[in-house]
């Protein structure tokens, strides 16, 4: 594997998930939810449309190795993937949505290619969540929406640390 390669790939994709971080609020902005978090049916909502919660990612160990986390981080930028296309096409402005969409795109491209470099294993194929049957009203796009972004953010974060965890460990390997 070719260390430096590998190297620049996490870092260009550490580049496009802070971009990604960034442009999360302004996709919110731009749909211009406007959800009260303390209604009594939201979490009612939010279970009957069974979103289903991000992969977990931790810090590369013997139990949880690059193989697992780079899978992992693939199957949430599918499920993302997923999730939002369902939501675009049911909002009245998906211009934000598309864009964040192709910086997903991007980034599952960039996880393919440090799998590559690695010589690793590509895990299965995201299976779909069958959201957008689901959607039948508004409020339930807008509830979708938001929790989506939020969990999304979550994600994006913790994809980031373990970027840093797989490019240090890949820097303390070559020493």
């Amino acid at each position: 594997m070719e260390n430096s390669e590998f190297q620049k790939t996490v870092k260009n994709c550490s580049s496009l998930v802070y971009k990604v971080q960034c442009d999360i609020p302004e996709v919110k902005k731009s749909w211009a939810l406007s959800l009260d978090s303390s209604a009594p049916n939201l979490e009612y909502i939010v279970s009957t449309l069974g979103i289903p919660p991000s992969p977990t990612l931790m810090a590369l160990s013997a139990d949880f190795d690059m193989e697992l986390c780079l899978n992992r981080m693939y199957e949430g930028l599918q499920l993302y993937q997923d999730l939002l296309s369902a939501i675009r096409d049911r909002i009245s402005n998906p211009e934000k949505v598309t864009d964040l969409l192709i910086d997903i795109r991007d980034l599952l491209t960039h996880v393919l290619k440090m799998q590559e470099l690695a010589q690793l294993k590509q895990g299965v194929q995201y299976g779909g969540s069958g959201l957008s049957s689901r959607l039948t009203k508004e409020y339930e796009v807008q509830v979708a929406a938001d929790v989506v972004l939020s969990q999304l953010l979550s994600f994006s974060q913790d994809v980031y640390r373990s970027l840093r965890n797989i490019g240090l460990a890949k820097s303390a390997a070559r020493c």
